[in-house]
């Protein structure tokens, strides 16, 4: 059973850094794909990040040059570095594993940014 467990949230002042961790097990199969969506009060979940197997990465324009994806040599962990947070980055980040096609989640992660 595939599970994704995500750490790292948290509340920080405006400008101030988290990091997001979130682990894969129980796959046997290559994860071709791993990265965060975010979704806050009464918006859709959007892509923050994403980064393939190949080691290709994706970064929602609003977050460029703030926010690092990053993978394990494993690649089974990937983090996502947060810096100069703004308010707005205020949601659930969930992590997501594409896995033979299937989409899995984790249970999401509370980032809260004061200003």
């Amino acid at each position: 059973q595939v599970q994704l467990v995500e750490s790292g949230g948290g509340l920080v002042q405006a400008g101030g850094s988290l990091r997001l961790s979130c682990t894969v097990s129980g796959s046997g199969s290559t994860i071709y794909s791993m990265g965060w969506y975010r979704q806050a009060p009464g918006k859709q979940r959007d892509l923050v990040a994403r980064i393939t197997r190949d080691g290709i990465t994706n970064y929602e324009d609003s977050v460029k040059g703030r926010f690092t994806i990053s993978r394990d040599n494993a690649e089974t962990t990937v983090a996502l570095q947060m810096n100069s947070l703004k308010p707005e980055d205020t949601a659930v980040y969930y992590c997501y594993a594409v896995i033979v096609n299937r989409h899995y989640w984790g249970q999401g992660t509370q980032v809260t940014v004061s200003s």
